[in-house]
């Protein structure tokens, strides 16, 4: 038989090789087309008896990036049209076709013939579950493997037995951290979980899975389907389960605050399936999976984080009309933390940099810094010595502007500084090509004024990063009033180069991250002036899903900064600035108490190494708090998130964002709000307009006019409009490259 994604070749020994490799993608992805074909391989390899055992391996580099999730979009779709006529069909078809995988997987383990995974590079997702569900693993030992199972990062949990398995082969505090965390593990981590069996060279790798095959060593019953099999950590409800898992719930409610459709609900589905029989256990997996799929938290996770993400790195708001562009040389000026961290991000990306700096010393220091992050790189064994200095080839130190001649693109990253930035900009385009881009990475200040420095407006355009540039993924697009569509396309394609996710926003003061985020901290300021303890405030927010409380945040992004932000703020606006308890809690921390945060070990918070606690002296500033039984969290959480949602459509009113794609996918990657909302505007729809609108006004009676809903939100809740219904983003015509899959 032939097929389109496999081919099927058996040896004089009988052992069949089938090679996964789809045609026209990049990676193997799981899609209804290879689950049909590798059904129907299942069913050839037990029907033919020259056949004694399998191999299946990837004719890719990598293994499989998993499933194709837009496949289980479409599946949510189809349910949510049938489910006003006919929900218990919808839900038989959900839940149906969201367990054909799985069901496959198990064919293949009863089949009664040995299948040995033969895997390399990237094995994610429903790729590690086929793995699994083989009767034995052998992994390339070139220390490329990486094996996981992220579903719970796009809302979901593995649905194919990888909790059933994952549960049965590996140690139960360590199985359950890699399902719960949606950890990456390399060879030797997966091995000593059990997961894989052992690893030989990439040249060997084939070879050596046909002999372990050849040698009957490779039992085609797994433990688990032989009488009286016994779990390797024990019964549930035994001494040893009453210990571990009261203290495994309590740890998954300290990581997620229970938000998370998809890990309470693994939680779940392995508890129960480790209490039956495989068969059943696998039904029962299928059932709760079945269930998270209809959550709103995983369907805007889907849409958030993998098809919008995916979409918008594929540059979806790149102009069409313009020629691709590959940078070979970058201008950074500013040899600060993030210029050095974009000096190190490009020169990853195989392109060489020029790193200015006032003085040589200086220069000199921001190249060390990717000596440093090389050197760690290397003590995880994620890099080599030589890898090390091919990168620092890449980055020249200098104090010489003439060296920016050749450059491509030229970013700037000095200080938030009108005039600092005014003359390193004449400096620079004094010595650029004509053609050459110059881009800002300033974080507030409006490019359409900074641009008044230069004398090719049409070239300059801002790039803002993300502290820290190397972990951060997302880069926010900044265009000007006269920013031209070449200038766009060449940040866009350098952003794609460095393997970052995109968002283009229109100019105005603060952009969109930098402005929502600074309503975050602000209202965590206002909740302390409200007489809120900064314990509770801290936790409301990290309860409300955000990655840290307003003020420990307030801290990393350093108070003298926000200091600076709003007297910058203050002066451009002169009359129209209106003073609040902001201005007064920031002044006396930074001006009076000379608390800047993080970057001085003093800010809400005191620092001692990686030690923090909050600062006694805080009521001193802002007075003695309230009782916490005063306050209700469930309020404070929601006007935390509420406060960025609202600012966020007023920002979508006013025109500087115009992709809701790029509101949702931009706050998760760019600030952390909740990502189980699936972003700030599909916070809003998930609410619905109207109910927004309402709480909106509520928190206007209460805590004051910031809460006043924007004119675009109280004409959508007349309507009852969503974001995503009335303004849906448009597809990328002829944009053929495949998918990744998670």
């Amino acid at each position: 038989m032939t097929y389109t994604n496999f081919k099927v070749e058996t040896d004089a020994d009988g052992i069949a090789l089938i090679t996964w490799d789809m045609p026209e993608k990049s990676m193997n992805v799981i899609d209804l087309s290879v689950m049909e074909e590798l059904d129907k391989i299942v069913d050839q390899v037990v029907a033919d008896d020259a056949i004694k055992g399998a191999v299946i391996t990837s004719g890719k580099p990598a293994f499989s990036g998993g499933a194709d999730l837009t496949m289980l979009e479409g599946l949510l779709q189809d349910f949510h049209k049938q489910r006003n006529t006919n929900p218990e069909a919808a839900a038989r078809a959900l839940f149906d076709g969201s367990r054909r995988l799985s069901l496959i997987y198990r064919k293949l383990e009863t089949c009664g013939k040995p299948f040995v995974a033969a895997l390399s590079g990237a094995c994610m997702g429903g790729g590690t579950e086929l793995a699994l569900a083989c009767h034995a693993r052998i992994a390339a030992s070139d220390g490329n493997l990486k094996m996981g199972l992220p579903e719970v990062k796009v809302g979901l949990f593995p649905g194919a037995g990888g909790t059933q398995r994952v549960m049965r082969m590996a140690d139960g505090q360590q199985g359950l951290q890699f399902l719960l965390q949606g950890r990456t593990l390399d060879a030797a981590k997966a091995k000593a979980m059990k997961l894989i069996d052992d690893t030989a060279a990439p040249k060997k790798l084939i070879e050596t899975a046909k002999r372990l095959l050849k040698s009957g060593d490779v039992d085609p019953v797994k433990e688990w389907d032989k009488k009286g099999y016994k779990l390797p950590n024990g019964k549930v409800y035994s001494p040893a389960g009453f210990q571990f898992w009261p203290a495994a719930n309590a740890i998954y409610r300290r990581e997620t605050f229970d938000n998370y459709p998809g890990p309470r609900y693994m939680m779940h589905a392995v508890v129960e399936g480790l209490q039956l029989p495989m068969d059943l256990a696998l039904q029962v997996e299928s059932r709760y999976f079945a269930k998270v799929l209809q959550t709103p938290e995983a369907a805007n996770m889907i849409r958030t984080l993998f098809v919008s993400m995916q979409e918008l790195n594929k540059l979806a708001r790149r102009p069409a009309d313009q020629r691709p562009n590959k940078i070979k040389k970058l201008g950074v000026l500013g040899a600060g933390f993030m210029g050095a961290g974009i000096a190190f991000v490009s020169a990853k990306a195989g392109i060489q940099v020029v790193l200015i700096d006032r003085d040589q010393a200086a220069a000199d220091k921001g190249k060390s810094h990717s000596d440093e992050l090389m050197s760690k790189a290397i003590k995880r064994g994620h890099a080599t010595d030589d890898d090390k200095a091919k990168l620092l080839e890449k980055i020249t130190a200098t104090t010489d502007y003439d060296a920016l001649a050749d450059c491509d693109l030229v970013i700037e990253a000095v200080f938030e500084d009108r005039e600092i930035k005014r003359q390193v900009t004449e400096q620079a385009e004094a010595a650029m090509k004509s053609r050459a881009i110059y881009a800002s990475n300033t974080s507030t200040l409006p490019i359409t004024s900074l641009a008044e420095a230069s004398t090719r407006p049409k070239n300059f355009i801002g790039i803002h990063f993300f502290s820290p540039v190397d972990r951060m993924m997302l880069v926010e697009v900044i265009v000007g009033k006269k920013t031209s569509d070449r200038a766009l396309a060449m940040a866009l394609d350098y952003i794609k180069a460095i393997k970052k996710t995109p968002i283009v926003v229109n100019d105005s003061r603060g952009f969109y991250t930098s402005r929502v985020v600074m309503t975050y901290i602000r209202e965590g300021l206002m909740m302390l002036a409200d007489g809120v303890p900064a314990a509770m405030v801290e936790n409301a927010g990290k309860m409300a899903g955000m990655p840290v409380g307003p003020l420990s945040l307030g801290d990393e992004v350093a108070l003298d900064l926000a200091w600076k932000i709003v007297s910058a703020t203050r002066k451009d606006l002169g009359v129209k600035y209106v003073e609040g308890p902001l201005d007064n809690i920031l002044e006396e921390m930074v001006v009076k108490h000379e608390r800047f945060g993080r970057k001085n070990a003093k800010g809400f918070y005191d620092y001692k190494g990686k030690e923090k606690t909050l600062w006694p002296g805080i009521p001193d500033v802002v007075g003695q708090p309230k009782s916490a039984d005063s306050f209700h969290v469930e309020e404070l959480q929601q006007r935390l998130l509420v406060m960025q949602a609202l600012e966020t459509a007023r920002i979508f009113e006013e025109k500087c964002l115009t992709d809701v794609r790029e509101a949702d996918v931009g706050s998760i990657l760019g600030f952390g709000f909740a990502p189980y909302s699936g972003g700030t505007l599909s916070y809003i729809d998930t609410m619905g307009t109207t109910a927004f609108v309402e709480l909106c006004k509520k928190f206007t009676r209460k805590w004051g006019p910031r809460f006043k809903p924007n004119k675009l939100l109280r004409e959508m809740a007349k309507e009852g409009e969503t974001f995503y219904g009335k303004f849906p983003p448009q597809p990328k015509a002829g944009n053929s490259e495949d998918a990744e899959a998670a």
